[in-house]
């Protein structure tokens, strides 16, 4: 028997994110299990020595957080909330993959769902691939989900039982 105890989805609030938030969502309501919702704000670095003033950095950290925050809680719903006892969680972070993997192995996930935007050939070596990275890395099982993809859908229990 499968036991999951808290289901962790990774978001960057693009497509693939939501997808991965729906099967998140369902999986934890399945299971009974907590929903982690983690989204990792990228580190703000200054590109030269002139651009360095700690203060603007902090400020322009902080807003970047706070608006990371509004719109974790803009994705979820009261449901969410009581029935899943979501968690919306902001870090920020150089490497979001690595960052998704550490959080996973300190909450104990049993599921990480992450979204992915599918990129291939020189797009994929250019940017690199998040999921590819907490797949290979992760203490735990992955799902990867693709927008636009293959969508599970439950029968109408009325067409159902009238095939039986």
């Amino acid at each position: 028997m499968i036991l999951l105890n808290s289901v962790l989805v990774a978001t960057d609030f693009g497509d693939p994110s939501r997808s991965a938030l729906e099967y998140g969502r369902n999986l934890a309501g399945a299971f009974g299990a907590t929903l982690h919702l983690l989204h990792v704000a990228a580190r703000v670095m200054p590109v030269s020595a002139a651009e360095f003033d700690p203060t603007n950095l902090q400020d322009l950290q902080a807003e970047i957080v706070d608006d990371a925050n509004r719109q974790l809680n803009l994705l979820l719903t009261d449901n969410d909330r009581a029935q899943l006892r979501a968690k919306p969680v902001v870090l920020t972070s150089t490497s979001a993959a690595h960052t998704i993997v550490e959080y996973a192995k300190e909450t104990h996930a049993g599921l990480i769902v992450v979204g992915t935007h599918g990129r291939s050939g020189i797009s994929h070596l250019l940017m690199g691939s998040v999921a590819e990275h907490v797949v290979r890395t992760a203490p735990c099982p992955v799902l990867v989900v693709r927008p636009n993809e293959h969508e599970f859908i439950l029968p109408d229990p009325v067409s159902v039982s009238a095939r039986i």
